[in-house]
């Protein structure tokens, strides 16, 4: 048995695959910065839910839409029928849907800061989760050492 046999370990390495493409497909857009007509290009968001339910059924997260169901949290509770739905959504984040925020003439759509803010992110996501991929090894390896030893 070995550490991607752990389903811990198997989602924290699906995880930085994950991050590693995203990075890549970031330094694409930052590379095409100049060219005419480029539209950035994003991974789909992932989820450590469809990542469970991929490993229940035997297959490898892909990458996928996120359900409303994942990303709204909790959802208000309504006890009787006048009451209403929230008139926004409920997820204050943006949207990844929505185009960037400009456009140059040539139809270039890449914004660098944006590009940057999205490198930082999937970075600091990465390092994460080495960090608790390297921790979750260590107590591994202690609760595997002899007593007093």
């Amino acid at each position: 048995m070995g550490p991607d046999d752990i389903p811990l370990f198997a989602m924290l390495k699906s995880r930085m695959g994950y991050l590693s493409q995203r990075q890549k497909v970031i330094a694409q857009n930052v590379a095409n910065g100049d060219t005419p007509d480029y539209q950035p290009r994003d991974l789909k968001a992932y989820s450590f839910k469809a990542t469970l339910d991929q490993q229940a059924t035997g297959q490898p997260y892909r990458g996928g839409p996120v359900s409303p169901t994942v990303t709204n949290g909790v959802q208000m509770m309504a006890t009787s029928a006048a009451h209403m739905a929230p008139s926004r959504p409920v997820s204050p984040w943006r949207s990844p849907e929505q185009a960037d925020s400009e456009t140059t003439l040539d139809g270039n759509s890449v914004t660098l800061e944006d590009q940057m803010l999205k490198m930082t992110d999937a970075r600091m996501n990465y390092d994460a989760a080495v960090s608790f991929y390297q921790k979750s090894m260590a107590m591994l390896r202690t609760s595997t050492r002899r007593p007093g030893g």
